[in-house]
């Protein structure tokens, strides 16, 4: 498996919590089982579980990163870590 260079830039990544916004097609299917599931869950919305989804893809995938298991725990179980 390929390392990932992921060296960050203190200048560039001065702030704890930036949002970057990106537009996503799903598949009819999975946006009906999403929003069941909110539906069911009114704790979670949409962005919670992108968020959980891609955060735990990448730790499953190797990546390991101290601020990604901070996403993927505190999304898993409504938690908000501080520094």
């Amino acid at each position: 498996m390929h390392e990932l260079n992921c060296g960050l830039n203190p200048m560039v990544f001065s702030k704890k919590e930036e949002v970057i916004s990106f537009k996503c097609e799903l598949q009819e299917n999975l946006q009906k089982a999403m929003k069941e599931f909110v539906d069911e869950h009114p704790n979670w919305d949409q962005y919670r579980i992108l968020q959980a989804a891609i955060a735990g893809f990448l730790m499953q995938k190797g990546f390991q990163n101290r601020d990604l298991t901070r996403l993927y725990v505190g999304n898993m179980f409504s938690m908000n870590f501080k520094d």
